[in-house]
C-alpha cells in the first residue's frame, strides 16, 4: 500500500508533468534506507538510484553534444561532471520541493534527514529511475532537461567544480597534486558522516565535512580555495 496520500500523488504528478501509473514504484524511488531498517521491510530507493544515474547521464550527454557541437571531449566532460554530479542533483530536488515527499524513519526526518543533501541527491534520482520505468526514456528525457536546463544555461560558462579548480590552481604553481585523507566518520551505516583533509604543499590543510566521502573531499577543496581566496 502507498504510505503517499493522495494529495502528495497528485502535487509530486504535477512537477513531474506525469501521473505515475505504478504508486508503488513511486513509493520504492521515494523510501529512504531509515524506513527500510525502521518498517523491516525489503526494499529502499537504492537500486532505482543506480538506474536513475545512468538514465540522467545518457540525457545530460546527448544534449551537450547538441548544444555544444564545437566543444572538446574535454570541455564535454567538465561541464557533464558539473550537471550530474551530486550538489547538481540536490539543488533540483530542492527547487520541487523533494523532501516533502520522501519516506523516512521519524528519527531520520526529526535530524533534518528530508534536507541532507546526499539524501535529496540519491532520491532524485532514484525518482528518474522510477519515472523511466513507469513512463518511458522520453518522459524521463523531458523532465531532466526542463530542470536541467537552468544548469545548462549558466551564463559563465562551464561550471566550475572544486577539485578540479584546486588541482589545476596547484599544477599552474608548480605544486604537488592535492592529497585527501579521511579523518573519521561517524553517524549510522546508512547515514554516515565523513570528514576529510586536503593536504597541499605550501598551504595550511582544510577539512570538510559531507556524508559522502566524495562530498567530503569536495566540501574540503572548496573551503581550501575560499580560505585562500582562489574563490570568492
Amino acid at each position: 500500500m502507498v504510505s503517499l496520500s493522495k494529495s502528495k500523488i497528485d502535487a509530486l504528478g504535477n512537477i513531474l508533468g506525469y501521473p505515475f501509473g505504478d504508486l508503488g514504484l513511486l513509493e520504492l524511488a521515494l523510501t529512504h534506507s531509515s524506513a527500510r531498517v525502521a518498517n523491516h521491510i525489503n526494499l529502499d530507493n537504492e537500486r532505482l538510484e543506480f538506474l536513475g544515474d545512468r538514465v540522467l547521464g545518457l540525457v545530460i550527454s546527448d544534449v551537450l553534444m547538441e548544444r555544444y557541437p564545437q566543444a572538446s571531449e574535454g570541455e564535454l566532460a567538465k561541464r557533464y561532471n558539473a550537471l550530474v554530479r551530486k550538489e547538481t542533483c540536490y539543488a533540483v530536488a530542492k527547487k520541487i520541493g523533494l523532501g516533502t515527499f520522501l519516506i523516512m524513519s521519524d528519527s531520520e526526518r526529526a535530524s533534518g534527514g528530508a534536507q541532507k543533501e546526499t539524501i535529496l541527491a540519491d532520491a532524485c534520482e532514484a525518482l528518474l529511475g522510477a519515472l523511466y520505468k513507469d513512463a518511458g526514456f522520453d518522459r524521463a528525457q523531458k523532465f531532466i532537461i526542463q530542470s536541467w536546463m537552468p544548469f545548462m544555461d549558466n551564463s559563465e560558462g562551464v561550471p566550475a567544480d572544486a577539485k578540479s579548480t584546486l588541482q589545476e590552481w596547484a599544477q599552474a604553481h608548480k605544486k604537488a597534486l592535492p592529497v585527501y585523507s579521511e579523518v573519521s566518520r561517524t553517524g549510522p551505516d546508512h547515514e554516515p558522516v565523513f570528514t576529510t583533509e586536503v593536504i597541499l604543499d605550501g598551504v595550511a590543510p582544510e577539512s570538510g565535512t559531507g556524508n559522502s566521502k566524495r562530498i567530503a573531499e569536495h566540501n574540503a577543496a572548496e573551503n581550501l580555495l575560499r580560505r585562500e581566496k582562489i574563490w570568492k
